[in-house]
């Protein structure tokens, strides 16, 4: 009988498993050590036999020994205790909050999104916290309600303008949606306009009389569309214009966008309404909504770089443009288009 200690009678799957683990390349080390140990111990050799061969000391192959005798294949695997997680403050909390919401641009970074590696960096550089693993930040941020979500861009203007003329066309939608109080000089109606194009001829998926399953069984097929085909009237642009206080749309096709089609738009919709009423009109700064001013009589001005709700003050009865007579067409504070470049194209 075999005296000391020696690891318990090991099944031929459990050799197996032990000897895979012994001749595993990838894996714990830690794992590998104790699996070699309790072989061996199986093999014959004794606790000192073992130490020496294992580089380690008899009271190590005890342990490991007693427990495998115990749990089996579970005391091989390492159970790795970490410390006590760090504990922050509210206002540690807060601050790391509020720098996750932050865009990197205002403090300097030059980047536009915060990894966990950076903004763990940024919050030690910061001294907000002295140290914090990228596992303690997830865990902070997720729960102060913070979580790494897809976006979406924007186009931000560089008109230096763009605040009086965005603060302009926003009270023009109060006036007509009946927020707002209307003063001396705001219009009676309010009209977006806009352009798209070019309109391209496609061809729809859709419905059609074909064979049913049993008549395609034999033979007869299914007509389809054809996708591509020649174009031979061209493209068409769109014209449109929402009545905001009518709720109402109004749109003209037209083969081309130049500023000839836009104006005759500009007629047709000042037709709608009696010559006494006064319309806003909300544009864009598209080139045919922006006609070059003249300078003097002489020649073109600079093109403008932004234009929104010109009001144009009623033309008299029987008449569709201005004239030497005709009352101007007045430009709200908002836009970039000049009085006499209106007035000039109206006719």
């Amino acid at each position: 009988m075999r005296e000391g200690l020696w690891v318990r009678e090991l099944s031929n799957e459990e050799g197996n498993k032990l000897l895979r683990i012994v001749r595993r390349a990838s894996g714990s080390v830690v794992t590998w050590r104790r699996a070699q140990m309790v072989l061996l111990s199986a093999q014959g050799m004794d606790v000192a036999q073992i130490a020496r061969v294992a580089f380690t000391s008899p009271d190590r192959v005890r342990q490991v020994l007693n427990n495998f005798n115990d749990d089996g294949f579970e005391s091989l695997y390492p159970r790795y205790s970490a410390g006590r997680p760090p504990t922050f403050t509210l206002g540690q909390r807060r601050q790391i909050k509020r720098v996750a919401l932050s865009r990197p641009v205002d403090h300097g970074l030059p980047f536009s999104t915060w990894s966990l590696t950076k903004l763990a960096e940024f919050l030690v550089a910061e001294g907000v916290v002295e140290d914090i693993s990228h596992e303690g930040l997830r865990k902070v941020l997720n729960e102060e309600g913070v979580s790494f979500q897809a976006i979406k861009t924007f186009k931000q203007s560089a008109d230096p303008d763009y605040e009086a003329k965005k603060n302009r066309a926003l009270e023009l939608y109060d006036i007509a949606d009946g927020k707002a109080t209307k003063a001396e000089g705001d219009p009676d109606v309010v009209i977006c306009m806009d352009e798209f194009g070019p309109l391209n001829v496609m061809p729809r998926p859709g419905k059609q009389w074909a064979p049913g399953p049993a008549l395609r069984g034999m033979g007869a097929k299914r007509r389809r569309r054809r996708a591509t085909y020649h174009r031979t009237e061209g493209t068409r642009h769109l014209f449109a214009a929402l009545d905001l206080g009518k709720d109402k749309l109004y749109g003209h096709v037209k083969r081309r966008k130049r500023r000839v089609e836009f104006l005759a738009f500009c007629k047709y919709l000042r037709t709608l309404y009696p010559p006494e009423v006064r319309i806003g009109l909300v544009l864009d700064n598209f080139s045919p909504t922006c006609p070059a001013a003249p300078t003097n009589g002489s020649g073109p001005g600079p093109r403008p770089t932004t234009s929104s709700s010109p009001t144009c003050r009623p033309t008299p009865a029987g008449s569709t443009g201005s004239s030497a007579t005709s009352p101007p067409c007045a430009i709200s504070p908002s836009t970039a288009l000049t009085t006499r470049t209106i007035t000039n194209r109206l006719t």
